[in-house]
Formats: structure tokens, C-alpha cells, sequence
């Protein structure tokens, strides 16, 4: 999603100045959304007069109407990233860890180069921290030296562009999750999921409503999120065969104790006695003895 330009106006061809802000860090549902919010450098006087500020610290009926005023102001340009929930536990969760801080880290660079790749003219770049300051900063010029990056912490109160930014993160960000079609089919749910933030009791019941035994949680539920780890304690448990195969033999694949298991993320569930899921076939292949099938007669 972003700001309808092509073609580029004739202001990017002139130094530029771009702020860089996320919405969604912290909830447990839906996606994180990255924003960024370009315009010519001469445009900073006019940028401050726009009222923007930390989108926190609007309602969001203001949030709106700030968003539809950038839009429809040709000095400016936008752009977002927006990142499903869906991912976000992938990566968290994937044999070599990414973690949130690179997460947001590998979006702001993205939103960058997408920008810089469109022509324009990027020479400043204000970024709300994520982590260390000066290490962020850093990372950020050894990508793109051509810039000069201000990294800080609560950016979006101190620069007018990074609180535009902030405005187009959070507002996407909103409009999403209020939009999103959950792709489950089940019976009986809702969307009164209230914030999305881990201590918001409306989201730690809807939590509790929409958990299923087998299947965990709706997609639009990050189930990396520590939040969700007390609600798996009454899961079935999964075990994979590649588990048991690399703890037999770890040695054989040499990832035996890298392999990552759902115990590993707190799901222990209730375990069935060994003498219900043996198979009975004395003698059989044993591709069937391996993996517990049984021969059934009847339906």
C-alpha cells in the first residue's frame, strides 16, 4: 500500500526528507505495520504546521482525518509495510531464529530502498528507535551511505515527519485488523477481540474462546507471543516423527538438538498410554509398525 506517485512528482528529484514509524509491536493479534512518510526538504516548515503528532496520543476519529488530509496533499508521499501475524511467528519461531528487533530493523531498510528505488531523492532519514540507537544508526548507513540517518527514541514526538509516519502505520494498522476476514470456518466466532494487547482481559478472552485442542489458535493470532503459552497447556501434543527419528539417531542428520519441537513452546497437552496406540500387527512392515496403523474393518 502507498501513495498513488507515478508519475514521480517533480519535488523528489530535490533533496528529500523521509520518517519512519511502526504500529502493532506489541499486541498478540493481527499484523505489525511499518510506515513511512516522504516529502521535499524545503516542505519541513509547511510539515509542522499539519498538526500531526505521536498517532498515541490522537483519538482515533483525528488519526483519521490526518490520514485522508496526507493523502490528498501532493507534497507528500507514503508507503507501508505491512506484516501478517502469520509471519511474524514464523520467523520467531523457525530453526535460525529472527527475532522482532531484525524484523522491524529488515522493514524500515525495505521501506527505504523501496523508496529510494521509485527515484526519489532521499538525503535524511528520521527512524523511531528499536533497540540501541547508535547501533541501528549505524546498521542503517552502512546500508545506504548516501543518507544521513537521526535514529531516536520517541521520534515521532520530536520530528513532524516521523509523526506523519507514526499516523499512517497506526491508521493502516487499525483499518486492517477491523477488515480482516478470519479464515477459519469454525462455529461460535467473533470479532469482539478487543485491543490485541496481551493485558486487555477482552483479548485474553477471546483468546480462551477461539483456542482449539489440535489446531492452536485463528491465524490472526501470533502464537509466538508469550501470551499465548498458558492457553496451551490443555493442547493435544504433536509429536513429529522427524523429532523421535533425529533423538534416536541425532547423528545421522546432525540436527537431532536443533530440531524444534511444540513441547519446545510450552504445548505439552495429555499424553495417551503407550498400550492405546501400539499397533497389534505381529510381524507387519514396518513402515505400518512405525507409524501406529492399524488395520480397520469396520467404519
Amino acid at each position: 500500500m502507498s501513495s498513488p506517485v507515478p508519475p514521480l512528482p517533480k519535488w523528489t528529484a530535490k533533496p528529500c526528507i523521509m520518517g519512519i514509524d511502526e504500529a502493532g509491536r506489541g499486541p498478540v493479534l493481527g499484523p505489525m505495520v511499518y510506515g513511512c512518510l516522504y516529502c521535499a526538504k524545503s516542505y519541513q516548515k509547511t510539515l509542522a504546521t499539519l498538526n500531526f503528532a505521536d498517532s498515541k496520543t490522537l483519538k482515533e476519529e483525528k488519526r483519521e482525518e490526518l490520514f485522508e488530509n496526507l493523502k490528498l496533499d501532493e507534497s507528500i508521499g507514503w508507503e507501508v509495510d505491512v506484516i501478517d501475524p502469520r509471519e511474524l511467528s514464523a520467523k520467531m519461531l523457525k530453526r535460525t531464529k529472527i527475532n522482532l528487533n531484525e524484523i522491524s530493523h529488515n522493514s524500515a531498510m525495505g521501506l527505504v530502498k523501496r523508496v529510494l528505488d521509485m527515484g526519489v531523492l532521499l538525503t535524511e532519514v528520521y527512524v523511531d528507535t528499536v533497540g540501541d540507537a547508535e547501533k541501528y544508526r549505524v546498521k542503517l548507513s552502512e546500508r545506504f551511505p548516501g543518507i544521513q540517518f537521526v535514529v531516536a527514541k520517541k521520534a515521532d514526538s520530536l520530528y513532524p515527519v516521523v509523526s506523519g509516519a507514526s499516523i499512517v502505520a497506526k491508521v493502516t494498522r487499525d483499518r486492517t485488523l477491523r477488515e480482516w476476514t478470519l479464515d477459519e470456518t469454525a462455529e461460535n466466532m467473533h470479532r469482539n477481540f478487543g485491543s490485541g494487547y496481551p493485558a486487555d482481559p477482552e483479548t485474553k478472552a477471546w483468546l480462551d474462546h477461539h483456542k482449539h485442542m489440535v489446531f492452536g489458535f485463528p491465524t490472526v493470532v501470533r502464537f509466538s507471543w508469550g501470551t499465548c503459552t498458558p492457553f496451551f497447556k490443555n493442547m493435544v501434543e504433536v509429536v513429529w516423527e522427524s523429532d523421535k527419528l533425529d533423538e534416536e539417531n541425532p547423528s545421522s542428520s546432525g540436527r537431532g538438538k536443533h530440531q524444534t519441537k511444540l513441547t519446545n513452546l510450552g504445548i505439552t497437552g495429555c499424553k495417551r498410554k503407550t498400550e492405546d496406540i501400539e499397533s497389534s500387527g505381529k510381524g507387519r512392515s514396518k513402515f505400518f509398525q512405525t507409524r501406529k496403523l492399524q488395520l480397520v474393518s469396520e467404519f
